[in-house]
């Protein structure tokens, strides 16, 4: 009679840890990917330096942002100016730095309305439908029909030119873009197996939206909230360059490419500046949020 073999895999504490799955924290497998995209840390580290520049622009800047000399003025770069003097001998180095709070004040304040308004908008378009889906879309169509800087201007022609008008102008023009956003992932969402079981038990809707709806829809969010400052950033620099933005003697960069474009000739230090601390801070948050949106994205897992 012939004798089988079986093979029983060896059971104990030793097996159970080397056959244990690792849990990773879904933020931490982000970050994990996150690091892993070279140009969105490249794009993390210019954000960060902006951000740094920005709170300890107070102890940084080596002369105040007001602070004149007119027997100074339009000096080129040296020791004593880094990046040169304005029209009214203003150090430019310290005015950029200043200015970087004034631009991601801007961005970030504007980015965070317009994200709560269009997300809320949003979620109560996709979920609900019929009417007060129609009703919002039909809004989104509205304000997505003008174009957005000219949107941006009527807005602040109507509120009068400000720092504050200008950030209100570019939350309102940004609003119907998170608010399709979140609407298309509702759409989406709302016809999964636990919305379903979640209603089956009695649970209200807006438990639903706040516990399920809400968390599941943060991903598009975060990714569109970071490049839409980079858009904030330019649109804000776009109305200062206009007059409509930021007033003297504010430090806005827009404001100093205004100020500095009739001496581009004379003293091209004063337009150059302004103009590359624009451009790498929009570069930063570009080159973050396209790393984010690649992390974030479940069909990016392998």
């Amino acid at each position: 009679m012939s004798q089988t073999v079986v093979n029983i895999p060896p059971s104990g504490p030793e097996m159970e840890s080397k056959y244990e799955e690792k849990v990773v924290s879904p933020w931490k497998e982000v970050w994990r990917k996150f690091k892993k995209n070279k140009m969105a840390v490249v794009g993390f580290g210019i954000v960060s330096f902006f951000i740094l520049l920005a709170i300890f622009a107070d102890w940084i800047a080596p002369y105040g942002f007001k602070e004149t000399q007119l027997n100074q003025k339009h000096l080129s770069p040296s020791s004593e100016h880094w990046f040169g003097t304005d029209e009214f001998g203003r150090d430019i180095f310290s005015r950029i730095i200043y200015g970087a709070r004034i631009s991601l004040w801007v961005g970030f304040l504007s980015v965070a309305g317009s994200a709560v308004v269009g997300s809320f908008l949003g979620i109560l378009a996709g979920y609900y439908g019929r009417w007060v889906d129609t009703i919002i879309s039909r809004f989104f169509d509205i304000l997505l029909a003008f174009p957005s800087i000219l949107l941006a201007i009527a807005v602040v022609a109507m509120l009068g030119p400000s720092l504050q008008n200008a950030l209100i102008a570019i939350a309102i023009i940004n609003v119907p873009t998170f608010g399709r956003l979140v609407r298309s992932r509702v759409l989406t969402i709302k016809e999964e197996e636990y919305i379903t079981a979640a209603k089956a038990i009695g649970m209200g809707d807006g438990r639903i939206l706040l516990h399920h709806v809400l968390p599941n829809s943060l991903a598009p969010i975060i990714v569109q909230g970071t490049l839409a400052i980079a858009t904030a950033i330019i649109e804000a620099a776009a109305l200062g360059f206009l007059g409509m933005g930021a007033q003297p003697p504010t430090p806005e960069w827009g404001k100093m490419l205004a100020d500095s474009k009739d001496f581009m000739i004379q003293a091209p230090w004063t337009v150059f500046f302004p103009g590359i601390a624009i451009m790498l801070t929009v570069l930063g948050f570009n080159l973050m949020g396209d790393g984010l949106r690649d992390a974030l994205d479940p069909k990016m897992k392998n």
